[in-house]
């Protein structure tokens, strides 16, 4: 398997599902409900999600693909597996908030190997090969910049993002006590509805952290192996590994991460310490 080959068809991917959805949003977007939560689905997750399957499976007919919106593609269990967010933020997009990114993952035995997220506001891509580091190009380029995010502490605090899966209640006791350590800890708290325009923060150095309680399986390993490939540290709550796998459960994917430095800190700050 060409890593590099795969990582440009993802990247050529994410841009053009970019590109499809900024002219979307000049328009108006159709926006209808998904599921009984109050989660909404928009015509240009679908149109995204059309456009990165066909360039995905024409490239690697025998993958598989999970994408958000269509689900499992193809055969389960297979040794290679794409995951797709076409559109990571859009509630953000419904509300015409422009603050959202395209994600695409590439896992072999369910271990993210390729990571990519894109941006068509700024119009700019973050990649990574696992043991090859992150790197940060505008749209359209070949090469890119290593990202390498200083450790940089606040007197203040630090500045996290918070990221939770659809399906944890709102009365969740674990969230309640996560949410009110940082609030009274952070400099600044952010909840983007874009989990990954929160890993490539944390990648670029934009943000000091962020805490995740049962995230998406979907988004979640792209953003990961981006921020670890940068340098961060992942950790799970209770201070142990943590992985980032797509088949483990929702509480397997509930974590911190930080700049290795900064961990022992933010495990304090929730209380997460011992």
């Amino acid at each position: 398997m060409d890593l590099d080959h795969a990582r440009t068809v993802a990247v050529e991917a994410a841009e053009a599902a970019g590109a499809l959805l900024r002219e979307g949003m000049r328009g108006a977007v159709g926006v209808r409900a998904k599921g009984e939560a109050g989660d909404v689905v928009t015509d240009l997750d679908l149109a995204s999600e059309k456009l990165l399957l066909e360039r995905i499976l024409t490239a690697y007919p025998s993958h598989t693909v999970i994408a958000e919106e269509s689900g499992l593609v193809g055969a389960a269990g297979g040794e290679w597996t794409w995951l797709v967010d076409p559109l990571d933020g859009t509630n953000n997009v419904a509300i015409g908030l422009p603050a959202y990114v395209v994600g695409v993952a590439l896992c072999r035995g369910g271990r993210p190997v390729l990571g990519v997220v894109h941006d068509p506001v700024s119009d700019h891509t973050w990649s990574a090969v696992r043991g090859r580091g992150a790197l940060s190009a505008p749209a359209g380029s070949s090469s890119g910049v290593r990202l390498a995010p200083p450790y940089a502490p606040s007197p203040h605090g630090p500045l996290l993002a918070w990221t939770q899966g659809y399906g944890v209640r709102r009365d969740d006791a674990t969230v309640r006590g996560l949410r009110s350590a940082l609030e009274l800890n952070a400099r600044r708290v952010l909840q983007l509805w874009a989990p990954l325009l929160a890993w490539a923060m944390l990648a670029r150095g934009d943000i000091d952290g962020i805490v995740g309680y049962r995230a998406e399986a979907v988004d979640l390993p792209a953003g990961a192996l981006l921020a670890r490939e940068a340098g961060i540290e992942i950790r799970a709550l209770d201070g142990g590994p943590f992985e980032e796998c797509i088949d483990g459960t929702a509480d397997d994917r509930s974590f911190v991460a930080a700049h290795p430095r900064a961990v022992p800190a933010l495990l304090a700050v929730l209380g997460l310490d011992g």
